[in-house]
């Protein structure tokens, strides 16, 4: 797991990561990468925020026949390195979630396979939406990872 957040890394590791690298100084997570995989780079490189950081990283660590799964939503153009990408024979994949995979995610749902409510470190009403947006805003200092708001505001 990359990320900038110390917090989140360790969540991470909770959920099974084997490794954590952060990403604060770009060149030595790189480094860290590579010998983590003894030179080769990561076979899957996800991209999920959506900056063009984010994505000339993971061109950066992905390796030989890997793929790059872009799913950040991006709003700005992003450099591709086809230059020095076109040897390793990556692929890229963009796209949201789609609806073909949904029954298996129930699936894994009902099984408690995969348990996204230990995601969750806040609760807010929709009355304090304001204050889980700053929350939210700073993550690393609140040690949030995903919030959730209930609506405590009825339709009168």
């Amino acid at each position: 797991m990359v990320d900038l957040d110390d917090n989140r890394l360790e969540t991470a590791l909770s959920f099974g990561a084997t490794h954590k690298v952060n990403s604060s100084d770009p060149e030595k997570a790189i480094k860290e990468i590579y010998d983590l995989t003894d030179g080769r780079g990561v076979d899957i490189a996800i991209e999920a925020v959506g900056i063009p950081a984010t994505f000339d990283f993971c061109q950066k660590i992905i390796g030989v026949d890997g793929t790059v799964a872009n799913c950040g939503v991006h709003g700005k153009p992003v450099e591709f390195d086809l230059d020095k990408l076109w040897i390793r024979n990556i692929n890229v994949t963009t796209g949201l979630v789609s609806t073909n995979t949904t029954p298996q995610l129930l699936k894994a749902l009902e099984s408690h396979k995969i348990e996204p409510e230990k995601l969750v470190t806040h609760y807010f009403k929709l009355s304090e939406i304001e204050k889980a947006y700053e929350v939210f805003s700073k993550a690393a200092d609140h040690h949030a990872i995903k919030v959730i708001i209930e609506n405590d505001i009825s339709e009168a």
